[in-house]
């Protein structure tokens, strides 16, 4: 009779680890199965149509790709980049990288803000691009990584077009509300026309004005202009960013003359390579 007993509590106790494991493999394969999967191969270029192209400028446009299905989600982690492929004028192909300014918040699509230079090979492409064309996409490349909460501020210059990846991580910060992080940008630009995203930039600065701080400097600046002037200086640098810490980072992306005084300036001021991270 014990004997017997003790034979049901062991199978008692057998049927109910088998629920948990039955249990616990339902609730995972739920988690993956639910969980959206990216859009993007980073071995093999994909093709994305073309949707819609809106002229921001004389040389800017913004260019906005369908993904697969109108739930799909690109799959680009912060920070991280894509390689687009083309024809230039010669019809030789060309490969560059750029940086969506969407996230995978917005689903169904992507956007690339591009500036169109006359000599540029794959700005020709991009000019000549219509709705109901193809771009060849693989990705996602890049070595940042970030997760939130991993540094107390980050300090951000900008130059020219470098301001797409900088643009999606300090979207991504403020719009996650577990986020805290803060941001202070200086973007430099040569003149008023040139800079991109503006009234992006202005609407973050306004809804989290706690957290987004904004500097625009202009080497021709018009006459009733109130921000910089010249060129990004150790000045400018010290009076709009955080001061050397173990928890900040300091991010650069822009032409490689202004990443390079960049470099020395932050070198000076005491950030460490640990501190410094150019896209």
């Amino acid at each position: 009779m014990e004997l017997t007993q003790g034979n049901n509590h062991v199978e008692i106790i057998s049927i109910a680890v088998a629920v948990a494991a039955v249990g616990a493999a339902a609730a995972i394969y739920f988690y993956t199965s639910n969980k959206k999967k990216g859009s993007l191969d980073p071995e093999n270029f994909k093709e994305f149509k073309l949707v819609e192209k809106k002229q921001l400028s004389h040389n800017v446009a913004k260019f906005k790709f369908a993904l697969p299905t109108p739930t799909s989600v690109l799959g680009l982690p912060i920070g991280q980049h894509i390689s687009c492929r083309g024809k230039d004028s010669v019809g030789d192909e060309v490969i560059k990288p750029y940086t969506p300014t969407t996230l995978d918040s917005d689903i169904g699509y992507f956007e690339l803000v591009i500036k169109m230079y006359p000599q540029g090979r794959m700005s020709h492409h991009f000019r000549e691009m219509k709705v109901g064309d193809y771009m060849s996409v693989k990705g996602p490349k890049g070595r940042f990584s970030y997760k939130p909460g991993q540094v107390r501020a980050f300090g951000m210059l900008a130059g020219g077009s470098g301001i797409t990846p900088i643009f999606q991580v300090a979207r991504a910060i403020l719009e996650n509300p577990k986020d805290k992080t803060k941001v202070y940008l200086i973007y430099a630009n040569v003149t008023y026309d040139d800079i991109l995203l503006k009234d992006e930039l202005d609407t973050m600065a306004q809804n989290y004005p706690d957290r987004f701080k904004i500097y625009y400097v202009l080497n021709q600046p018009p006459e009733s202009w109130n921000g910089g002037v010249g060129f990004v200086s150790k000045d400018m640098i010290k009076d709009q960013l955080p001061p050397p810490a173990s928890d900040i980072q300091i991010l650069r992306c822009g032409p490689p003359p202004m990443n390079k005084a960049m470099a020395a300036h932050l070198d000076d001021l005491g950030y460490t390579k640990e501190m410094q991270f150019q896209f």
